[in-house]
């Protein structure tokens, strides 16, 4: 290969790499674009936005949609917002959007609403456009007993002004079920929010729910109303089911303790009568000393036998069973 286009390849190569260098770090195309829009701003201003670590198109297009729908915005405002982490294009699209449905809206007001977290751009279609937020299943109880299972549709509107503080959807949400179950537990009787969903709408609606929160309720609508258990004949069984066990614990104990009071006295008749054996046990004693002694004599003591005997035979006598018994074996003596 010839040295003059080896110089000539060499010298292209580095033109090449220069002007992609200087394309990059001076943004011609983006400067000229937008001096074709109306826009005024320098190529040192875009020079100087590469020093500052901020990309110049995520400022420049923004400025050039503002500038084309007529909106008062200054392009430190637009830089000063994306180093603070914002999003300046959705921004100056919901700057644009309240613009064109006659909404008060500034700069400043969508930047702070933006930079709290919440989406300016779709609060404000919200305020155009109501959203419907559907409640989950709400059960309460009238003072019948009954349950009633709720389900409602809350159309609300973006409050532009409450976005930065205000509540979300989640206490809006708490807030119309507390209505309910107000609603249904005053009520007594679950047949009249049968008959008059629209009573819970109206209570819940003068209760003010959506103050201190970022939207505006406009209605509050019953989707659904359905009968669930009886919830008092429930907590009245379980009531008589707690009290049975309570009486059968209680005569449990009373049984228990007549048991115990039954076995002591069986145990006191068992002493009574080991005392009682223990006496008899004295006697013969008693009758040899006297014997010994002289105190009776031998027909007195013979006399007491006969006596024994004879009150023995007559207790004999005195009981069926061994009565029978005995006319029995006198009558097999005579045969």
């Amino acid at each position: 290969m010839e040295p003059t286009l080896i110089t000539v390849l060499l010298v292209a190569v580095v033109a090449i790499i220069v002007l992609s260098v200087f394309f990059s770090f001076f943004p011609v195309m983006l400067w000229i674009s937008a001096i074709a829009s109306g826009v005024r701003v320098g190529i040192i201003t875009l020079v100087a936005m590469r020093l500052r670590r901020v990309t110049p198109s995520r400022i420049v297009n923004p400025m050039i949609k503002a500038t084309k729908a007529g909106l008062q915005i200054s392009m430190n405002q637009l830089e000063s917002h994306f180093l603070a982490g914002g999003n300046v294009d959705r921004v100056v699209n919901a700057l644009i959007a309240a613009q064109r449905a006659n909404i008060p809206l500034e700069f400043e007001r969508a930047a702070a609403i933006d930079l709290a977290g919440r989406d300016v751009l779709q609060a404000v279609q919200m305020s155009v456009n109501p959203r419907v937020i559907e409640t989950p299943v709400v059960s309460a109880v009238a003072k019948d007993g009954i349950e009633v299972n709720v389900r409602a549709r809350i159309t609300v509107r973006a409050n532009i002004d409450r976005l930065v503080g205000g509540a979300g959807e989640e206490t809006i949400i708490a807030r119309v079920g507390e209505g309910i179950v107000s609603t249904n537990g005053s009520a007594d009787s679950h047949k009249e929010v049968l008959e008059n969903p629209d009573l819970i709408s109206r209570t819940v609606l003068s209760k003010g729910l959506d103050s201190g929160t970022a939207f505006e309720i406009l209605s509050i609508d019953i989707a659904d109303v359905d009968v669930g258990k009886n919830i008092g004949a429930f907590l009245q069984t379980e009531q008589a089911e707690a009290d049975k066990r309570i009486a059968q614990a209680k005569a449990e104990e009373r049984r228990a303790m007549a048991v115990a009071q039954e076995q002591e006295m069986k145990a006191r008749v068992v002493e009574m009568r080991a005392r009682v054996v223990e006496s008899e046990s004295e006697v013969p004693l008693a009758m040899a000393e006297a014997l010994r002694s002289g105190k009776i004599g031998v027909m007195d003591y013979m006399n007491l036998k006969n006596i024994e005997a004879d009150t023995q035979m007559r207790n004999s006598l005195g009981k069926p069973g061994e009565g029978n018994s005995n006319n029995q074996g006198d009558s097999k003596n005579e045969r």
